[in-house]
């Protein structure tokens, strides 16, 4: 698309200015931005960062939820040719110190106290941040530092600045050109710092366009911006194609409210990672637990109704005239009602992406009616690469090239990308642009997958992680951790897994239980526990995350290529794998190397053959507090099963 961001906000406050364009719940009320008001809220703000010092081509940090402010904070300093740098809000201060540094930072605009204390605290490790920004000013009244001042200063002084210059405001904007630079956003730095990566207006709004058209997206969506506006996921989502299809974007009120706003919101577009799928129907099932007998079996026999019939009518495949009728009363008792306690009963398309979804959760959700699908991308592909059509989504597939991409793979295996909404660069890091981009335009994935029959992109692990066994009767067996750890978490009671086995003789792996479901699970059995630590270490939850593995290796052995990777041993962390220690990423991606290091006397214990092993680990707290946790963990073994060869005709 051949326009800037600023430029499609100022069309349609010219078209509809009146339309919605934000909404944001504010002391349990909905209040509405609308574009015209949006117009004149960016131009205020954009001459008063100007009159602050903000230049073309200078970065400016954004931090906070999903704000109306703050998405008008990042036009403002997009209308001045300058580019916002979302960082993540949950974030301690330390972890905003290399991408402030990097980007030579000097202006911050912010959502709240706490985000300002995180300000000030990285201040004499940044010296370069002259000016932050506040939106919220509860518990700030009485802040005096210098350069610290509310938003609302900011839009006074850039009224001020306005009246002064006369066409500054237009003479900017019309500089603008759909190839400078929009926006940078940092990697996760799984493997050392994070990398700033460079996008354009054009390479962000071409991918925006593409899952518009993909999906006929049109102005009268209505989304919930919920997930951290840092990741691109949700900068897409919720900021390019806002601005490219017009609709309305929602801001909950915080994140315990999610839950309520999307039921008063009832998004018509929604995208979420798998672990919030996850949880919706951990959710679920616990309340169906508690639920009467009379419901409870009334349930379970439509959701078995639903499994069997509600895939092929989403697929818009024939189905039987009694089992359409039973569909049917299903929707009416059971189907509608849950949609809408879930806040989807006017979802017309839903995405996952980010990690791989369990085939049952997948199938539970579009047998209820949910059209949810799967895509697939990355901060450096502006995220749409491969999406799934409707009538085409399966769960062991991540969809077919959309509009404008080419794929192909290496000789290893790796997944390469040709699209116009790759990155331009990596910020000062000329060396590791290109590592991944060739001279002739292909994106180095890092993924590792294969284009089924179908069409359809299936993607195994990352390159660096597919790795082999070595020695016994599995040796030189290909061994993809991502995809073990992805059939342990397809099961309600594990939240996390780590796969271990390349190089080794057999695979082992360490299980965070998920502790709500496992928790109820507990209570139900009037099993009495402490906390997360107490509980990972009962016995009766051991068995039952046994359990699970032992299926997961019972599925492992119907396929001849993983049969060899099944998991020999096990143990369940006395603690939850946590970014704040360093364990994940913000988006919640384990650290596989990092947490290898930090427990590798758990790993040469499972190795070695002990059946438990004393452990002690330092942990940090919310509050910023450290502490520790220890246990002595128990080591189990489990079951294996034959590889099922098959059959020749």
């Amino acid at each position: 698309m051949q326009t800037t961001f600023v430029q499609l906000m100022l069309d349609h406050a010219a078209k509809r200015p009146q339309g919605a364009a934000l909404r944001e719940k504010e002391y349990g009320i909905w209040q509405t931005t609308t574009w015209s008001e949006l117009a004149q809220e960016v131009r205020a703000m954009a001459c008063g960062l100007a009159a602050a010092g903000l230049k073309r081509g200078d970065h400016i940090v954004v931090v906070g939820d999903n704000r109306p402010r703050l998405s008008a904070a990042m036009l403002a300093a997009q209308a001045l040719g300058a580019v916002p740098v979302p960082l993540y809000q949950d974030a301690p201060a330390g972890d905003y110190v290399f991408p402030m540094t990097n980007a030579e930072v000097s202006f911050a605009v912010v959502e709240d106290q706490e985000q300002v204390d995180k300000m000030l605290e990285v201040r004499e490790q940044v010296p370069a941040l002259a000016r932050i920004w506040f939106d919220d000013e509860r518990g700030l009244r009485k802040y005096d530092e210098p350069g610290l001042a509310a938003v609302d200063a900011l839009i006074d002084a850039g009224r001020a600045y306005d009246q002064a210059h006369p066409g500054f405001y237009e003479a900017e904007v019309a500089k603008c050109q759909p190839s400078d630079v929009a926006a940078m956003f940092f990697t996760s730095g799984t493997t050392g710092n994070p990398k700033g990566v460079v996008h354009t207006h054009s390479s962000l709004l071409d991918r925006a366009t593409a899952g518009k058209n993909f999906d006929r997206l049109t102005e009268d969506e209505e989304v919930l911006a919920y997930l951290p506006p840092a990741w691109i996921g949700q900068n897409i989502f919720s900021y390019a194609q806002w601005l490219a299809c017009g609709y309305i974007v929602n801001c909950p009120e915080s994140a315990a409210t999610v839950n309520i706003d999307l039921k008063e919101i009832g998004p018509t577009y929604y995208f979420a990672p798998p672990r919030i799928f996850e949880g919706m129907l951990t959710t679920v099932m616990i309340r169906m637990e508690d639920a009467s007998p009379i419901k409870r079996k009334l349930f379970h026999h439509f959701m078995a109704v639903a499994k069997r019939v509600g895939p092929a009518l989403m697929d818009g495949k024939p189905v039987g005239l009694m089992d359409k009728l039973n569909y049917a009363l299903g929707n009416l008792l059971i189907y509608g009602p849950l949609r809408n306690t879930l806040g989807m009963s006017r979802v017309r398309v839903a995405y996952t992406a980010g990690e791989a979804i369990g085939p049952d959760l997948f199938t539970f959700y579009r047998s209820i009616g949910i059209n949810l699908k799967q895509l697939y991308g990355s901060t450096e592909t502006a995220v749409f690469v491969c999406l799934q059509p409707d009538h085409e989504a399966r769960a062991d597939t991540v969809g077919v090239p959309c509009e404008g991409v080419e794929i192909k793979l290496s000789e290893s295996g790796e997944v390469l990308v040709k699209s116009p909404g790759l990155l331009k660069e990596y910020y000062k890091n000329p060396a590791a642009t290109a590592e991944v981009l060739t001279a002739d335009g292909w994106y180095h994935t890092s993924d590792a997958g294969f284009i089924d029959a179908e069409g359809h992109l299936k993607i195994i692990d990352r390159v660096k992680d597919v790795g082999r066994l070595a020695g016994g009767a599995n040796d030189g067996a290909m061994f993809a951790p991502k995809y073990v750890e992805n059939k342990l978490k397809f099961f309600p009671h594990i939240k996390e897994a780590v796969a271990f086995g390349d190089k080794r003789e057999k695979v082992c792996a360490f299980i965070n239980i998920d502790f709500e479901a496992a928790g109820n699970w507990a209570e139900r059995r009037n099993l009495p526990y402490a906390g997360y630590t107490d509980l990972a270490a009962k016995p009766e939850v051991l068995s039952l995350i046994k359990d699970c593995v032992e299926q997961v290796n019972a599925d492992l052995a119907r396929d001849e290529l993983l049969a060899g990777t099944q998991i020999h041993r096990f143990l369940v962390l006395h603690k939850e794998l946590d970014a704040d220690d360093g364990e994940m990423t913000r988006t919640r991606k384990v650290k596989r190397g990092f947490i290898n290091d930090k427990y590798q006397v758990l790993v040469d214990a499972m190795y070695g053959g002990k059946s438990e092993q004393f452990i002690e680990t330092a942990v940090k707290f919310e509050d910023g507090r450290t502490g520790s946790v220890s246990a002595t963990l128990k080591i189990m073994d489990a079951k294996t099963f034959p590889a099922q060869t098959k059959k020749v005709a």
